[in-house]
């Protein structure tokens, strides 16, 4: 199918379907139930980026801009861009480790409800089969349909596969090789790898420098060849779709897709940044970051298992599993789910640092995920002393919690409250359910704690809840689940 006859079948799938390409038709929308009851899920960089393993998957970009660290790396390791540039990895990345079924069973253990690989990040190598452009795996690299092998394997372990685009960034991606000689020269055509490689724009100017039609209907239908394939259960967007030029075709994919997912009967979502879409007609995300209370929207936050990176570079900076599964709690608590990345090598080997992460993860889920898994949020979110930044890439610092901080989900007729830090005495004080609270006037039937086969005692009183354990020891954040009568 040629451009104009896919744009033609885009625009006959919106005037069939109930939903239209205007934001007063996409404000029909709904989160899905699966989506909400998921609340934790991989998202996956990988791709050629993976082979230089250096500075972050922002290579591409960064070793064309003359002097920077990536650029001084690529000239001591390969050579000069114009004899050894970005394209030339194509044939190094062979992913002759990758195992989807390998890596499906580690995110089920992990206790991962949905998987999200980048199909196509800022560099414009699409993991997937594509008529678009052949810069696919399935033509060059590897020679493999790495997100069919990926759907096939998930999907197999009750896994939900999604799919993230970040191909709006390439309109300027590669603009920097023009500067100086490079691989990157003129004419560039429609197609071409590095396509189309212009002046990078201030990106807080929502007006300036837009793509052109072309690369737009390019882009539009690049998203929609994606969904059509694959019928991803989420679409995650990057950032630089919130501008202006982008807008039409923002809303002409979110018809199309959504009127797809009816046409499946799969209830589907689509993730965004930065206001690109109107509040209620698509998901919010947080990158690198959360909120820092409860929102009566459903929101998601990205982030990764290492802080200096979204792919896999050598000497990655880890956060603990601790982190992240407090991390996890918080922002369940706030009506949120957590995405959290994973970067493989080159070759499709996940690092052993990821895998201890994700265990670790899945071991803590697999005694407490009660708490966390199709709950919703209470009252309040929590209580505790610890204030958490607000906004995007703020996860850079270790949050310091203490014993006092404790978070809340709700499911059925038990509320469950997860102390982020246990005390090393047994004490907990709840404030939030003492007699006569604010939040809550109900009767408290039982306490346990999950995971440990003492019974606590407890006591509600003028001033909190107290609950006293002799045997619970945890490095860990520790659930106790009170059955309301």
């Amino acid at each position: 199918m040629d451009s104009n006859e896919y744009l033609q079948q885009i625009e006959a799938t919106i005037a069939e379907g109930r939903f239209k390409d205007n934001w007063s038709s996409l404000s029909a929308y709904e989160v899905p139930d699966w989506y909400k009851n998921a609340k934790f899920g991989i998202f996956i960089h990988w791709g050629l980026y993976s082979i230089p393993a250096y500075d972050s998957e922002w290579y591409s970009r960064n070793m064309y801009i003359q002097g920077s660290k990536a650029h001084e790396h690529h000239l001591a390791v390969y050579g000069h861009p114009k004899d050894f540039g970005y394209k030339d990895f194509i044939p190094m990345f062979r992913a002759e480790k990758f195992n989807a079924d390998e890596w499906a069973a580690l995110f089920k253990k992990a206790g991962a409800r949905y998987v999200m690989p980048v199909a196509e990040h800022h560099d414009g190598f699409q993991m997937y089969k594509s008529s678009i452009s052949h810069y696919n795996t399935v033509e060059m690299g590897p020679k493999r349909d790495l997100l069919g092998e990926m759907k096939t394997a998930y999907e197999k372990q009750g896994l939900s596969l999604c799919v993230s685009s970040h191909r709006a960034e390439h309109w300027f991606f590669m603009s920097h090789g023009k500067e100086f000689d490079s691989d990157i020269k003129e004419p560039l055509r429609r197609g071409d790898f590095y396509w189309p490689a212009m002046p990078e724009p201030d990106h807080h100017d929502l007006y300036g420098s837009p793509p052109s039609t072309e690369f737009l209907e390019d882009w539009l239908i690049r998203c929609c060849e994606l969904v059509d394939q694959y019928q991803p259960r989420v679409f995650y967007f990057d950032w630089w779709i919130q501008t202006a030029a982008f807008k039409p075709y923002l809303k002409k994919f979110s018809a199309y897709y959504y009127n797809k997912g009816e046409e499946w009967g799969i209830p589907v979502a689509i993730n965004y940044k930065h206001d690109a879409f109107v509040l209620g007609c698509a998901v919010p995300d947080v990158e690198r970051g959360q909120f820092a209370d409860l929102k009566p929207y459903f929101w998601q936050t990205d982030t990764a298992v290492a802080k200096n990176s979204w792919c896999y570079t050598e000497n990655n900076d880890y956060k603990t599993a601790n982190e992240i599964i407090r991390d996890l709690v918080d922002i369940v608590s706030k009506n949120g789910n957590l995405l959290l990345n994973v970067g493989p090598k080159a070759d499709g080997s996940i690092p052993d640092e990821d895998r201890d992460i994700l265990l670790a993860i899945g071991e803590w889920l697999e005694v407490n995920g009660e708490a966390i898994y199709d709950t919703t949020f209470w009252r309040i979110y929590g209580e505790g002393p610890t204030e958490v930044k607000e906004g995007q890439f703020t996860d850079g610092d270790t949050k310091i919690f203490t014993s006092e901080d404790i978070r809340f989900t709700v499911k059925e007729s038990c509320l469950y409250a997860t102390v982020l830090v246990y005390p090393d005495d047994g004490e907990v004080r709840i404030q939030s359910l003492k007699e006569n609270s604010h939040h809550f006037h109900g009767i408290i039937k039982s306490i346990e704690v999950l995971g440990f086969e003492e019974q606590p005692q407890w006591i509600r009183t003028a001033d909190a809840l107290t609950i006293t354990t002799r045997s619970v020891k945890s490095d860990s954040p520790v659930v106790f689940k009170m059955e309301m009568d």
